[in-house]
């Protein structure tokens, strides 16, 4: 099953098209989400008893026009819809524990719940344990290639496999990028052989963790791209070229508000394409 958050407003209609896509090509059926957060309105000194009716109403439209989105772009998919109260990062998460993906728009302007995304698609990212889809609703032209980032940790793999997953499902090519920024010298210039001994460590890393995937996936063809750059930067650039950019997020801290890495941050605030981030184990 797929999860999508549904709000009414253009980026979360953008998510709804990308799902049903992605629903059709995994054979999963969809799963359209809308949360009524009433705690913005619940001001007792202007108290308006008609607001929850209201709310309700228009969380039902969202959904009523997102299910004929779906029924228009992908009839064969299986859609269903929930309406649940309560924060709309919360719903989503729960809604996506037996989810294959969630999916959510960059950023919500609807007015059921407030902006649903935004700092929403931070937290659902951070937290939720399926890999997370947030679509850049532009349109761009189709480039056939998924950009997966690869740290050299094993703590990869799982981007790497949804990478491969989404590729050959696609019919298209998989570009792995591996970038990294050597440290400020203490003592000295670094010296060009223990630079060339770096980046071919680097690239024998690469390959090692590749491997795997490509005989389970012969027919993506795969580009292992190997950078000296800051890793946001060199993401973003290989995302200007790609439809779908892929990277993990390792979750260390348990108190942080959302459990992002620096880079997939980064990463879901730069790019120029529609990002997926998969949590490690």
């Amino acid at each position: 099953m797929i999860v999508v958050g549904v709000d009414g407003s253009l980026p979360a209609r953008a998510a709804v098209a990308w799902a049903a896509n992605d629903a059709c090509r995994m054979h999963q059926p969809l799963r359209l989400v809308c949360a009524v957060d009433r705690q913005p309105y619940q001001i007792a000194r202007f108290p308006d008893p008609d607001r929850p009716d209201r709310l309700r109403r228009a969380a039902q439209k969202a959904l009523n026009e997102a299910v004929a989105l779906v029924r228009e772009r992908q009839p064969s998919v299986e859609v269903t819809t929930r309406l649940e109260e309560g924060t709309p990062a919360v719903i989503l998460r729960e809604q996506g524990r037996a989810a294959v993906e969630v999916v959510v728009g960059s950023r919500g302007l609807g007015g059921i719940t407030g902006p649903l995304l935004g700092s929403v698609s931070d937290q659902v990212a951070g937290h939720a344990e399926a890999p997370v889809v947030v679509v850049h609703g532009a349109r761009r032209p189709t480039f056939g290639q998924v950009v997966v980032g690869v740290d050299g940790s094993p703590e990869c793999r799982p981007a790497l496999a949804y990478a491969f997953e989404q590729a050959a499902l696609r019919g298209g090519r998989l570009r792995a990028v591996h970038a990294w920024r050597r440290p400020v010298q203490a003592f000295g210039a670094e010296l060009p052989h223990e630079g060339e001994q770096d980046r071919a460590a680097r690239e024998k890393r690469l390959r090692e963790l590749v491997e795997p995937f490509t005989r389970l996936h012969p027919d993506v063809a795969v580009t292992e791209d190997v950078r000296h750059a800051d890793a946001v930067e060199a993401l973003s650039r290989a995302s200007e070229e790609a439809d779908l950019l892929v990277v993990g997020s390792h979750g260390r801290g348990a108190v942080r508000s959302a459990l992002l890495g620096s880079v997939s941050r980064g990463v879901l605030h730069h790019a120029r394409c529609t990002v997926a981030v998969v949590r490690a184990g």
